[in-house]
Formats: structure tokens, C-alpha cells, sequence
């Protein structure tokens, strides 16, 4: 199953919007077949097994990261090729969240009578597949935040100078975060400050995220960087035609999303980017909206990178959020990973509340 894992990651950046799934054939004692899914519309990693395998795939186990496919989609149903090839015995890490799935591809491969098991290294099976679960099970998709701080918590300058605050180390591992992702999430004021391109540069990748950019006013600047290329989709709670003309004749797409404030409603957005079938979003914005995702309840995760530098108390902070009355009110986090990058340190850990 490590194996089959392993095979699954190497469609980290570009199984989107499908899981990353691997699989291996073994007959007595040895490996005979592996394959993992690459992307949309390919073959998926049964198939692929079962093919290396060929006529010695009867009779055997397959270890799978996700439970085989039952329906028709893309592709035909994976269980259909397993119970062909005369498989034996199938051990999953996990079940599938889709509910077109569900412990459906489970069902079928016991009524061909073909043992089943499920549970195997099933943590880190979801860990791979976050986004993805997080999609299928709630209708959003995985929230990871990232920011880069100095060590007294810091994000810029008070006049939004935050160029460069960790080492070129940090950065290179900050854009293998978004390559990773299906969207990167930036708000109006990151725009006119930092004028970022927020595409994926200093990793090698066949797919760069979707650039999505908080804007209630639709302010957005035509000569942003952001626009020169890939796609983008703006997210609004004006109806401004002159300003939503001028940003689709850039090749911008813009969404109106408006709360009762006149606001973007960013629960709204996150089921949009759902139904546009986004599985992890990658947030690169200021104190304002990192505050406004955790209030709302929409980060799921944080990655920050720690420099060794201190700013003092005039510089920006990480979030904006209400004044806290008692320390019973504060948000909660779990450390999940810390580690030193370059001369940074980066730590990852999940919301908890």
C-alpha cells in the first residue's frame, strides 16, 4: 500500500479535479503491475496495473489508494476491469467520498466474489486526497492559507512592503504549495500592493492553478500582472458593466457573489469554486481577508513560513479579526508539520475552530 501511495503522488499536480490514486498488482509475494492516474480523461490506475500485469493479474490482490470506481464517467468502471482480469482480492486505503461511488465499487467486487478490505494507511491516503474529500463530503474545497511572517508574527510593512520577508527557499517551496493547488486565492489589496503574477514559477508543473481575486468593487487594475496569463476569475458583489467589460475583454471571467454588507460572500465563493470542481485552494492574500476566511469559519489549514527577522508592532499583522474579550475566545490550531526551510521555518497545522 506505501507503494501504491507513493505511485499516487506523482499526480500531485495534475490529477485535479479527480483523486490522486495509485495501485499495485501482486501475486505471490511479488509485484506484477502498477499504475497511477495522471489526469483528467487518462486511465485510471487499475487500469493501468491491470495492464502491466496482463494474464498475471488472475488470481491476485490489488492494493488501490481509493476504492475502485463504480460508475461511468470519463472513463468506464474500474471494478468492471478488476472482476474481467479475474482479481482475487482487493485491499483499499479508504472509500470513496463521491457519493456516485460510495461503497458502491466495494459492493460489486464482493457480489463478483472478490474479497475486499478497506482501512489500510488510510490517514495518510486522506492526507493526499484532502481537497478532494473535503470537496465531496461538505461541498467546499480543502482552505490552506499560506504567509510568510517574521518571527513576531508580522506580514508587512505598514505601507504594505512585505518584499521580500522569507528566503528565496521559502519561496521555492511556496510554489510547490500552488502547484499543488487547484486555485490561488488573492484579495483586491494584495493586488494594488504587491502586484503578484500568482502562477506557479519556481517548481515545474503541466497546469497552473486558476487565479481567483477577491474584488467586492471591482477594482481591479487592467494592467495587473495577474491578467498577462492564465485564467482568471474574479469574484465581485457590484454588477459594474463597464468594469466587467473591460476585465472579460482581458480574458477575465467575474462572478457576483454579494453578502448583505456588499461584500463578496466568501461561503458563496468556495461552494462556486466546489461546483467548478476545485479541490484545494491555495490563499496568498492580506491580514483583512485571512481574518475575513477565519471568521467565517473557511480556513482549514495554515502553512506559515517564520523568518528570523522582528518588524515591531506598526507592521501588519497575519489576520484581522474582532478584539477578543477573553482568551477562552481564541482560535485554536493543531501542529501538523514543522520544519526549517532554507534559513525559515515552516510550520503547517490545522484550524480547529
Amino acid at each position: 500500500m506505501a507503494e501504491a501511495l507513493r505511485l499516487a503522488e506523482k499526480g500531485l499536480y495534475t490529477a485535479t479535479p479527480n483523486p490522486r490514486v495509485g495501485c499495485v498488482i501482486v501475486r505471490d509475494g511479488e509485484a506484477v503491475g502498477a499504475g497511477w492516474h495522471e489526469k483528467t480523461g487518462e486511465p485510471h490506475a487499475e487500469v493501468l496495473a491491470l495492464r502491466a500485469a496482463g494474464e498475471r493479474a488472475r488470481g491476485a490482490t490489488a492494493y488501490v489508494s481509493l476504492e475502485p470506481c463504480s460508475h461511468h464517467g470519463r472513463t468506464p468502471p474500474c471494478v468492471d476491469a478488476l472482476i474481467e482480469a479475474g482479481i482475487a482480492r482487493v485491499v483499499a486505503a479508504m472509500q470513496d467520498p463521491n457519493s456516485r461511488v460510495a461503497g458502491s465499487g466495494f459492493a460489486a467486487l464482493r457480489a463478483a466474489g472478490i474479497l475486499v478490505e478497506s482501512g489500510l494507511m488510510q490517514d495518510e491516503a486522506r492526507a493526499l486526497n484532502i481537497g478532494f474529500v473535503a470537496r465531496m463530503s461538505r461541498g467546499r474545497p480543502w482552505v490552506r492559507m499560506k504567509i510568510a511572517a517574521s518571527l513576531d508574527g508580522r506580514t508587512a510593512l505598514a505601507n504594505g512592503r512585505s518584499r521580500w520577508i522569507t528566503g528565496p527557499e521559502a519561496r521555492r517551496d511556496g510554489h510547490a504549495w500552488r502547484a499543488r493547488a487547484c486555485a490561488v486565492l488573492t484579495g483586491i489589496g494584495t493586488v494594488r500592493d504587491d502586484d503578484p503574477q500568482l502562477n506557479v514559477r519556481e517548481v515545474e508543473t503541466t497546469r497552473q492553478p486558476l487565479k481567483v481575486v477577491v474584488d467586492s468593487r471591482l477594482q481591479l487594475p487592467l494592467s495587473a500582472k495577474l491578467l498577462a496569463s492564465g485564467k482568471v476569475l474574479v469574484a465581485a458583489a457590484v454588477e459594474d458593466k463597464p468594469a466587467i467589460a473591460a476585465l472579460q475583454d482581458q480574458g477575465a471571467e467575474v462572478v457576483l457573489l454579494p453578502d448583505a454588507r456588499g461584500k463578496v460572500e466568501l461561503t458563496d465563493l468556495m461552494r462556486e469554486l466546489a461546483r467548478r470542481e476545485l479541490n484545494e485552494v491555495h490563499v496568498e492574500a492580506g491580514f483583512k481577508l485571512n481574518g475575513a476566511l477565519l471568521v467565517s469559519g473557511l480556513a482549514d489549514e495554515l502553512l506559515i513560513y517564520v523568518a528570523p527577522s522582528i518588524l515591531g508592532d506598526s507592521a501588519r499583522g497575519m489576520f484581522s479579526l474582532p478584539e477578543l474579550a477573553h482568551l477562552a475566545q481564541k482560535r485554536l490550531v493543531q501542529f501538523a508539520d514543522v520544519q526549517p526551510i532554507g534559513g525559515d521555518l515552516r510550520i503547517l497545522a490545522r484550524v480547529l475552530n
